[in-house]
């Protein structure tokens, strides 16, 4: 096969997903059959059902058991607004991950002590097996379930102390930067790191999406001085939301 040329079924998938973009396969109209393509096509039965499977498996089509296959009804993509931290109003959990101050959500969280494993505990600079608390958030936007955040703190820092828990306390609730403040400790900095990956079962059943289909994966980690105090997986759905960056120029 020449530089550039397609397989043929490619090309099949490619001309199917055309139609199902512009509308001339509409949400939920019925898939062609792998005969009805074989014959439009003039392509192979093998050739007609590995399009159908790359179809489904970008998420353009779904199964339906003992009806065929149908077209998806693909969510319009929602922002979520990564811009570092603002200290603007009162902060939040939720402005924490969630920058854009137009939106409005809630989240629930749940908080245990844990060992680091040695991927947190390179993360944040400690010794694998050292104590950290460990706090997973479900948030949402507009009711609708928007991302799960699980962060981790090293004991070391907050033990003995009244930000130990985030959700507890004077300054429960309101994010990494006010807590850290609130036991003498300036954060300064916050990095992070994005890639996309297929989502976890456990993940995209508490998001309302289907295993396997591609989730965002944000790891942010804050310092102090250079000195790692927090760090957290955010996991977003890529179909329903995009992760949208607003960065100072200096």
């Amino acid at each position: 096969m020449a530089f550039g040329e397609q397989p043929a079924y490619l090309r099949v998938a490619g001309d199917l997903r055309r139609k199902i973009l512009d509308g001339t396969l509409p949400p939920h109209a019925r898939l062609p059959s792998q005969a009805r393509i074989r014959t439009e096509y003039g392509v192979s039965d093998t050739v007609a059902l590995e399009a159908r499977k790359v179809l489904m498996a970008e998420g353009f089509v779904e199964g339906r058991s003992g009806s065929g296959t149908y077209v998806r009804e693909r969510p319009r993509q929602r922002r979520i607004i990564r811009s570092g931290y603002r200290p603007a109003g009162t902060p939040t959990v939720y402005r924490q991950e969630q920058a854009d101050e137009a939106s409005e959500g809630s989240w629930e969280s749940r908080t245990v002590q844990e060992a680091a494993s040695p991927e947190i505990a390179e993360r944040l600079g400690i010794a694998p097996g050292d104590r950290v608390m460990r706090t997973q958030y479900l948030l949402r936007t507009g009711g609708e379930p928007a991302m799960i955040s699980t962060s981790w703190e090293p004991l070391a820092l907050t033990a003995r102390t009244p930000v130990l828990l985030p959700e507890e306390g004077p300054v429960g609730g309101q994010g990494v930067v006010p807590r850290m403040a609130a036991i003498d400790i300036v954060v300064d900095h916050m990095a992070e790191e994005v890639a996309a990956r297929p989502g976890l079962a456990e993940e995209t059943a508490a998001l309302g999406g289907v295993p396997g289909h591609t989730v965002i994966e944000i790891r942010r980690t804050y310092y102090a001085s250079g000195r790692p105090v927090e760090t957290a997986d955010v996991v977003i759905p890529a179909e329903r939301y995009r992760a949208v960056y607003h960065l100072p120029v200096r």
